[in-house]
């Protein structure tokens, strides 16, 4: 009696290990049926999950230079993610920042950099997270018959280097790219202004041309839009404004091709450049011009 129960016990220890081992066998198949598949199983971010911070961070560099940018940038998140507010974590948010960049993702540029500049202000690469911001913008500038809201906000994002960060590598690049923006801003303002003119709207293109001599006195548009002023008044009649417009013009840019056609056209009614009064929009704008 006794002998037969000792054999029940150890059936049943024996049944319960066979159970368990089917039971682990399902496991580890269903497990291998996943990663199989794909659905659910990243190999990469598993091992990512075991890499230490710099290692994660020579790997995002290895792949940033080898153009691998979308691995480049896993391996930064991975370190903000699993290295939060860590030494490397700061140095990971730039880098993929940058790489946004290189990739073109520049939506995804600028807001790394922002988030940077949020969380570390005072730090060492808080300039170069300024300038992609700037560079982001800059790269989206279209042709100038498509709206420069790009162009202003890169103006204003290079302008930002250069305010709060003066003695960084990257303020003279800055200084271009603001020089570039507001060149194409100004040739937008041209287009409308020259649209209108083309449609005999004088009132309207004059502002347009004022707002070149005005807000763009130092980009290469500024010869064009005095001509244009000097068009527009003759046209309406205003020999005064159209003889001052020339005026400017000709104190400025005496061998413009822009102050020849000018002039040609006063002479052409026996007219001829003639300087406005000291207190005359025409007076402010030469000396803006000058002293641009």
């Amino acid at each position: 009696m006794i002998h037969t129960t000792a054999k029940g016990r150890a059936a049943k220890r024996a049944g319960a290990r066979a159970a368990v081992a089917v039971a682990l066998f399902a496991s580890v198949a269903g497990l291998s049926g996943c990663m199989s598949s794909g659905d659910d199983i990243d190999a990469l971010a598993l091992a990512a999950e075991t890499e230490p911070a710099d290692v994660l961070y020579n790997q995002g560099l290895a792949n940033l230079e080898g153009g691998r940018l979308s691995e480049a940038s896993k391996k930064f998140e991975a370190i903000d993610r699993q290295h939060p507010y860590s030494e490397w974590a700061r140095k990971a948010l730039v880098m993929r920042a940058f790489t946004s960049y290189r990739a073109g993702e520049y939506e995804d540029a600028e807001n790394s950099a922002k988030r940077y500049l949020s969380l570390y202000p005072g730090s060492e690469d808080a300039a170069y997270a300024q300038y992609i911001i700037g560079l982001s913008y800059w790269r989206q500038i279209p042709d100038v018959t498509r709206d420069q809201r790009a162009a202003s906000r890169a103006a204003a994002a290079m302008q930002e280097v250069i305010d709060r960060y003066p003695e960084s590598e990257y303020a003279e690049d800055a200084r271009t790219k603001i020089r570039m923006a507001r060149d194409q801003l100004a040739g937008k303002e041209m287009q409308v202004g020259r649209y209108y003119l083309e449609r005999r709207e004088y009132v309207a293109a004059i502002n347009r041309f004022k707002n070149v001599v005005d807000q763009y006195s130092n980009t290469r548009h500024v010869e064009e839009a005095l001509a244009r002023l000097t068009e527009a008044y003759y046209a309406m009649g205003l020999t005064q404004e159209a003889q001052a417009s020339a005026s400017v013009l000709g104190q400025n840019f005496p061998d413009s091709p822009w102050y020849h056609d000018s002039y040609a056209l006063l002479q052409s009614k026996g007219l001829a450049p003639r300087e406005a009064g000291p207190g005359s929009w025409f007076a402010s704008a030469s000396r803006a011009i000058t002293g641009a």
